[in-house]
């Protein structure tokens, strides 16, 4: 591999945050992540982009992947696709690709044909980034929102299916995340104070609740509003909490709280479990196969491979000599740290 010197920016276009990291001489110097609610519209990209720092408003050549393209506010992948390359490029200053997956990158104005290929495939730039230096291994990005898992054989991704409604099937996209799934979604059941009760079936509580509960949630990976609108101190992650098992903060202590939110996690963390232990058992990949963990919700990684038997790698270390930024920003950004490397690196070739 040659050492690419050329600025880029890889950008990562979601529905609910805007992921950008700054790649110089070949490494990863920077990233960021703010919110962008694209359910509003188109719109949402501009004030997004304006909240980021300063170089992701510089001149660069730039490479786009997305999730946004299924947001509600367009009629179809297809449409989504089209209006937010469109988006980059009118509002990025240099030159712009999209990054089509296991088509490579297209211009801008090809992605509508591409969108089979560009829709949703963040997932695909990770594992190919992850394939240049772990040859076999399962990638495990757990966002806010999903968790991709992705199978790398011959240091290629080997996904069995692509789309999201294919990977739904084979259990390579898990649509659970750390911040903003419900806990609602994980159970309808709980155990508290003693009894199982049933649960309230309304969006009163979310997994960044359960894991601020716990003290695991990581400094500024919840960045949209809570349920209630309110603060996001403990004390009302465990009101809010309460409402599920129907009833106020003020009727059971601490502890209670934080056994119903360890229960919740417990929930989440056996969904991941039971994914990646049917992707383990692929005759293609091998039984020494580490977990390779990004993502919001990477700090799971050691619990997981403790159950499974597999050592857990974070991404950052694996990508030791590409990066020299915050490597927590630039694990939650890894789709747009890895589309960002492998144009620099296409463009140096």
């Amino acid at each position: 591999m040659h050492a690419p010197s050329l600025k880029s920016i890889g950008w990562d276009l979601g529905g609910v945050h805007v992921k950008a990291a700054l790649v110089e001489s070949g490494r990863v110097v920077a990233a960021a992540q703010v919110p962008c609610p694209l359910w509003q519209g188109v719109p949402a990209l501009d004030q997004a982009r304006a909240a980021l720092p300063d170089w992701a408003r510089d001149e660069a050549s730039h490479a786009v992947t997305m999730t946004g393209e299924l947001t509600d506010c367009f009629a179809d992948r297809r449409e989504g696709v089209a209006a937010l390359a469109g988006w980059a490029t009118a509002h990025l200053a240099g030159s712009v690709r999209i990054y089509a997956g296991r088509s490579g990158f297209v211009a801008p104005e090809a992605a509508a044909d591409a969108a089979a290929d560009v829709a949703s495939a963040n997932w695909h730039a990770t594992a190919a980034l992850t394939g240049w230096f772990a040859p076999d291994a399962l990638l495990i990005d757990i966002g806010s929102t999903t968790t991709d898992l992705i199978p790398i054989v011959g240091g290629r991704p080997a996904a069995t299916g692509y789309s999201d409604a294919e990977r739904l099937e084979t259990g390579e996209l898990v649509y659970t995340g750390v911040v903003r799934t419900p806990v609602i979604a994980l159970a309808d059941h709980a155990p508290f104070g003693g009894r199982r009760t049933r649960l309230m079936t309304e969006t009163f509580a979310h997994m960044a609740d359960a894991y601020r509960i716990l003290g695991l949630l990581p400094a500024g990976a919840d960045q949209q509003a809570s349920g209630d609108r309110k603060g996001k101190s403990v004390a009302e992650s465990e009101t809010r909490l309460a409402r599920i098992v129907g009833r106020d903060r003020e009727e059971a202590p601490g502890p209670a709280w934080a056994a119903l939110a360890a229960h919740f996690a417990e929930a989440q963390l056996r969904l991941l479990h039971d994914a990646a232990a049917l992707l383990l058992g692929r005759p293609d990949l091998s039984a020494q196969a580490p977990l390779i963990l990004c993502g919001a919700g990477a700090f799971l990684g050691g619990r997981l491979g403790d159950r499974l038997g597999r050592a857990a790698v974070p991404l950052v270390d694996v990508l030791r000599d590409r990066i020299a930024g915050p490597p927590d920003w630039i694990s939650t950004c890894g789709p747009a740290a890895a589309v960002g490397l492998i144009a620099a690196e296409e463009k140096d070739a």
